[in-house]
């Protein structure tokens, strides 16, 4: 006999395969564009993690989120650079605002629901995060990957956008740094 639908509903688990979210956040030099994997423990986002933390090469770096030093976020994050890494002061922003941001955004989605804190633990994310080479106010690098962050984990969780609204606004959608 097979269980009654509320038994999947309350033990399946939201987060069960792969995920893919995406966000830009801001303007100017300071702009935040995030694109995240993230999916559960034996996915391909968790050997995607793996792999990432352990094959660090010249001017592109992985490195833990941290809420803080000895607090690591959870789920399990990490943040990769997605253009080189060019000197100490992008170095910084990385190591600095930016994983503040990330972290605290994953931390903020556990704490929402939006990432169930059952399933937290077994999670793995991976996220890319743009840090331009004149960027300079801290504070707008923190606040725009902070938001950039929370919004791609929920378009992931969420299946967003979907096939049909791609499609829908495929023509009519512009790019920001498209030349037309």
């Amino acid at each position: 006999m097979n269980p009654a639908p509320e038994f999947w509903e309350k033990n399946m688990a939201l987060i069960n395969k792969m995920l893919v979210g995406e966000s830009l956040v801001g303007d100017g030099n300071e702009v935040a564009h995030i694109d995240l994997i993230m999916g559960p423990r034996g996915s391909a986002a968790e050997l995607a993690f793996a792999n990432a933390l352990v094959n660090n090469k010249d001017g592109f770096t992985t490195l833990l989120a941290v809420v803080a030093p000895n607090l690591l976020c959870k789920p399990n994050t990490i943040l990769f650079n997605k253009v080189t890494i060019k000197g100490a002061k992008q170095a910084v922003q990385m190591f600095g605002p930016a994983q503040h941001g990330v972290a605290k955004a994953v931390a903020d989605s556990v704490a929402e629901g939006v990432i169930p804190v059952d399933e937290a633990d077994d999670i793995f994310i991976s996220v890319g995060v743009f840090i331009h080479w004149d960027a300079s106010d801290d504070k707008k690098i923190q606040d725009y990957n902070y938001t950039a962050t929370k919004e791609a984990i929920a378009r992931a969780v969420k299946g967003e956008p979907k096939a049909s609204e791609v499609v829908a606004k495929r023509n009519e959608a512009k790019h920001p740094f498209a030349p037309n």
